[in-house]
């Protein structure tokens, strides 16, 4: 009986050391397009500015979209060159968690991306100028004041920015200057400005803030309107806005945010055969 009690504690202590560095692939955010043939395990995020669900460790962005690479080795070795920035900085973790907003530059090849959504809420490879990789959107999530009563904010990627400007709420969006870490600009949460959806159904739409219903002890409510004039509603944490009136202040991916119905998607694909 110790004999068989020892393998099966050897056998648990094995699984759990794999199982520490891969999460299992039937858990996996959808936003990570992985396919269902592609093995049981997937790679793990480490811990960082993005929660798991939504984030996108940079081996998946290197090995399965840019397709740099054919495996985590080559991953790992195109890492430890130390040739990708994520927001300014030099990462060498291959699980690092890039999430939503975040800038990858690749200086060696001279390509910039930014991580943003597709209309089925999927993470996509969106490539931008060297002078839009200069700048982020943050969404502001806490507005609070310290000791000494020095007034500080948190952001949806992390960030822990003090001084911000007096003007400035909860729900708005603030553009950060990469290099500096400074705020160059704010976007206030209003009605009339443009915004994109950051999770439920509704992820990766791009649409006009009509209203917002307030649910005492529930979720307020936002309705959007997009450019085709289709209203749809979404919860207010996921809400991100990213432009004043109708402009954007970062370039929108293909389709411009606006999802299509099966039988003009299926349209779609006829006209452009």
């Amino acid at each position: 009986m110790g004999t068989i009690s020892k393998a099966k504690k050897e056998v648990r202590s094995r699984y759990a050391k794999r199982t520490q560095e891969a999460s299992e692939a039937p858990g996996r955010p959808s936003s990570w397009m992985l396919d269902k043939l592609g093995g049981v395990f997937t790679i793990k995020p480490s811990s960082g500015p993005h929660k798991q669900g939504e984030s996108l460790p940079i081996a998946l962005f290197l090995r399965n979209r840019l397709k740099y690479a054919l495996n985590m080795t080559e991953v790992e070795r195109i890492c430890k060159q130390r040739l990708i920035k994520i927001d300014g900085k030099l990462r060498t973790d291959p699980r690092f968690p890039t999430g939503f907003m975040d800038v990858i530059q690749i200086e060696k090849t001279g390509e910039n991306f930014r991580i943003i959504y597709d209309v089925k809420g999927r993470f996509i490879v969106h490539r931008i100028t060297a002078a839009e990789a200069k700048y982020k959107l943050c969404r502001v999530r806490e507005v609070k004041t310290g000791p000494k009563n020095v007034p500080f904010l948190y952001t949806s990627d992390g960030r822990t920015i003090r001084f911000p400007d007096p003007a400035v709420r909860v729900h708005d969006s603030v553009q950060v200057d990469i290099a500096t870490g400074k705020i160059q600009d704010t976007i206030r949460f209003e009605t009339g400005n443009l915004c994109m959806i950051t999770g439920g159904a509704n992820s990766g739409r791009v649409g006009t803030i009509m209203s917002r219903e307030r649910h005492q002890g529930s979720f307020d409510i936002v309705h959007v309107k997009d450019s085709n004039g289709h209203v749809f509603a979404t919860r207010l944490g996921y809400v991100f806005v990213i432009g004043k009136g109708n402009k954007p202040y970062i370039s929108l991916p293909k389709g411009k945010g606006i999802k299509l119905t099966i039988a003009e998607e299926r349209d779609k694909r006829l006209t452009g055969k």
